[in-house]
């Protein structure tokens, strides 16, 4: 009777106490989070609820929602160079609450350490992602003494390039076309100025930087390696500042303020280079400079409307004797609005143009080069914050594209050359896409989606047709692929449908905590890309086509698939990143021996569709904390390409045999760290360590009427000699305790401090006066000192 009794009271307290959770009421805490000096939004604030373990991540926007039972509660709002906030909140009712942080101090004699600092690290289910601050990217040495935001992200695991002064950059075995870069939102095609030597990328203007290397949200899509996210400042909405630095070969200047206080606010950059100035004192008519401008308005209406226009403009000038000019560069404006529906759900609207242009002047046989890429995208993007363990993202987006491959304008009326336009190619990309955030338990997090993305290449007029629908044959007598001659062309309308791609693009991850401080990952991607980079250089270069997929080209399609291990220990002072990836790419473009691509109007008669693979593990440890901060990383891995041949009695590219792709890096070492010595000196050290750059060697050659011709055999089977260097630099601030009117710094930086003369390439030719053949080593730096003075007000 007793033990029935005993049984009944358990069950009706049970019952009592899970009625009492189920009828608790749940409210909604969100708001913004800003600089509380600018009112500058900040991306990615911890908002951290330590009792119930509970948290969020600002957005893009600075926007962050969560949901808690009714009640008091402790809210911790942390952001690394901010001092950290703790706030009392009693909900009973939804509650909208801005927050301004405070920039942190410089802390030399003690390590502050907030709990939970490395939550997200650990327990998101997003995997190969690398954040930097501009802070932390300001204090690495790098040439010139420009601070460089891509030569930064070539520090972490999975990131090359193609050489020293090479542009754009390579992840995780991919090329460089295969890239997504965004700025505000907007496509940047080509991201490098100078053909390298610097980034478009102006520091003093950007907040926020994010490199996705796996593991990508369906809101992004188009390309099949990585994406790079840039974020602008929006400007100081309350006060006037200025600042700027003046180096060796450039300079730069922003200034920012309100346009109404606490509302408005406008932020102009401007950089420019002027080494040519110099050239032209000692009569040398070659120059080489380089000029961009940043800009944007933001307006908040209110609470829940806010409005952002910003843009770019950037030109780079290369001439030579007067007799070459080459002018490139990029060009995005975008319009975007925030609306807040609710405080779970947040919107954003995006009106964006991109142009890229290059051009060649070439007087020596007078005629002018002219081509182009152009696009037009509107994109509409939802975040909602269903619960605390439930956020939704999903949105649409259209693009509409117009390529101009080149035209030929003679500049002379004996110019040997006559107007030629090759004809504009049209296109039209859209997506529609959703994400979800799922939080199953306090140790299973799932972040799974779908991107459904469609690709119409539009009508032009004068598409070739080929026989058997074959632009390229295999020409069996000499064993080699050509051209294949066109039986005819068509003009469509730029109304018609020529050729139409849908591809389903899931993509999932998922992290699992083994305890509070680890945890494991797992992702899988499929991507899709329509848009190919024709280029047989191993980096892109200002003269680079980009063609649409179509009735010739297909897109490239990628399955990506990474597992890591992730941990955060020391209290949070140290995070230790690993992960192993295998990525395949199908109809991954190639071109046929002898492929001519400048000026071709039928490039589909060069290209071959082949398909490429990665693979490869990266270790990333990093320091947070302290006097001494900084990261090493190490990447092995493979990249590999191959075009089969098509039918019995072809020989493929290469014999059909993978081979090395140009941008395979066996072995990349990175060490990177800044040490601060008191407030007025920090010391600042870079170590890169590289295996050396598939190269194709001539195993032989033949002789032919006393001239010797070299005889290659197979594609990148030799490697440059191994690449090594160490940089430093020194960071002297006169009064690091001002923190009104003109504060400054002096930056002295050495790169590449024991001179080391690294390959860029090995070419071979023949000596005119012993007639032997020899080996020409090239490179482009020794040991480069530099200096710069930066200065804010």
């Amino acid at each position: 009777m007793t033990y029935t009794y005993t049984k009944k009271s358990i069950f009706l307290a049970l019952w009592l106490c899970c009625s009492f959770a189920f009828a608790q009421e749940k409210y909604t805490l969100s708001g913004i989070v800003t600089d509380k000096n600018s009112n500058e939004s900040l991306i990615g604030v911890n908002i951290i609820v330590p009792l119930s373990n509970a948290g969020v991540s600002t957005n893009e926007y600075g926007f962050y929602s969560l949901t808690l039972p009714e009640g008091k509660h402790t809210i911790q709002i942390s952001y690394l160079g901010f001092y950290t906030v703790t706030k009392e909140v009693d909900l009973h009712a939804d509650v909208r609450l801005n927050i301004g942080l405070t920039e942190s101090s410089e802390q030399l004699d003690e390590v502050v350490v907030t709990e939970n600092s490395g939550l997200e690290t650990v327990s998101s289910p997003q995997m190969s992602v690398n954040e930097l601050s501009i802070s932390t990217i300001k204090k690495m040495p790098v040439v010139l003494g420009e601070t460089d935001i891509l030569k930064s992200i070539l520090l972490l695991p999975g990131v090359t390039n193609a050489g020293e002064a090479a542009s754009g950059f390579n992840v995780r075995g991919g090329a460089a076309d295969q890239n997504l870069i965004l700025l505000d939102e907007a496509t940047i095609y080509n991201s490098s100025h100078l053909y390298g030597f610097f980034s478009v990328f102006n520091p003093d203007a950007i907040k926020d930087i994010k490199l996705y290397k796996g593991g990508i949200p369906s809101r992004y899509g188009g390309r099949v390696s990585s994406v790079l996210d840039i974020f602008q400042k929006d400007g100081n909405s309350k006060d006037f500042h200025m600042n700027g630095g003046i180096g060796v070969l450039s300079s730069r200047l922003l200034a920012e303020g309100p346009i109404v206080r606490d509302k408005g606010s406008f932020l102009i950059a401007g950089r420019s280079s002027y080494a040519h100035l110099f050239l032209k004192l000692s009569d040398n008519p070659n120059a080489a400079y380089f000029y961009d401008l940043n800009t944007k308005i933001s307006y908040r209406f209110n609470d829940n409307n806010s409005i952002f226009i910003s843009g770019y403009f950037g030109r780079d000038v290369i001439s030579i004797r007067n007799s070459f000019k080459n002018t490139y560069g990029n060009s995005i404006l975008n319009f975007r609005w925030n609306h807040i529906f609710s405080d779970k759900l947040f919107s954003n609207l995006s009106l964006i143009y991109s142009d890229y242009y290059y051009g060649l002047n070439l007087d020596f046989v007078q005629f002018n080069w002219d081509s182009g890429i152009q696009n037009y995208n509107i994109k509409y993007d939802f975040k909602h914050y269903v619960s605390q363990g439930l956020k939704l993202y999903y949105g649409v987006n259209g693009a509409y594209y117009r390529f101009n491959p080149g035209e030929v304008k003679p500049t002379a009326e004996n110019s040997g050359a006559n107007y030629r336009k090759l004809d504009d190619k049209y296109a039209l990309e859209t997506a529609i896409y959703f994400d979800v955030e799922h939080s199953i338990s306090e140790r299973l997090s799932l972040q799974y989606g779908l991107r459904l993305s469609s690709f119409y290449r539009l009508g032009q007029t004068n598409m070739n047709l080929y026989e058997n629908d074959n632009p390229v044959i295999f020409n069996r007598d000499y064993g080699i692929y050509e051209k294949a001659i066109p039986t005819g062309t068509e003009t469509r309308s730029r109304k018609d449908f020529v050729k139409t791609f849908t591809n389903p693009e899931p993509r999932a991850s998922l992290s699992y905590k083994l305890n509070e401080n680890s945890s494991v990952k797992a992702s899988y991607n499929r991507m899709a890309q329509y848009l190919h980079l024709v280029s047989n250089t191993s980096s892109p270069t200002p003269l680079d086509v980009w063609a649409p997929s179509g009735k010739y080209i297909r897109p490239q399609l990628l399955d990506q698939y990474a597992m890591g291990y992730f941990r955060d220990f020391g209290n949070g002072t140290y995070t230790l990143e690993t992960e192993g990836f295998y990525k395949t790419i199908k109809n991954r473009i190639d071109y046929i021996d002898g492929a001519d691509l400048i000026a071709n109007n039928a490039i589909e008669q060069v290209i071959l569709n082949g398909e490429a693979r990665a693979y490869g593990l990266e270790f990333l440890l990093r320091k947070k904390q302290g006097r001494l901060q900084g990261w090493l990383s190490y990447t092995l891995s493979r990249s590999e390409q191959r075009t089969p041949p098509r039918t019995p009695e072809e020989t493929g590219i290469n014999n059909g045999q993978w081979y090395h792709t140009p941008y395979n890096k066996t072995h990349d070492v990175s060490l990177t760290g800044s040490y601060t010595f008191n407030p007025k000196l920090t010391l600042g050290l870079n170590v890169i360590v590289q295996s050396g750059q598939p190269v194709t060697y001539p195993d032989g050659y033949y002789e032919y009427q006393g001239v010797h011709f070299p005889n290659f055999s197979g594609r990148n089977d030799e490697n440059l000699p191994a690449y090594h260097r160490l940089d430093l630099s020194l960071t002297y601030t006169p009064k690091p305790e001002k923190t009104k009117g003109w504060q400054s710094e002096w930056v002295f930086g050495i790169y590449n401090l024991y001179n080391r003369r690294n390959a860029a390439s090995i070419t071979f030719r023949q000596d005119r006066e012993t007639a032997r053949n020899e080996a020409v080593r090239l490179s482009i730096f020794g040991i480069v000192p530099s200096i710069s003075y930066n200065f804010k007000f």
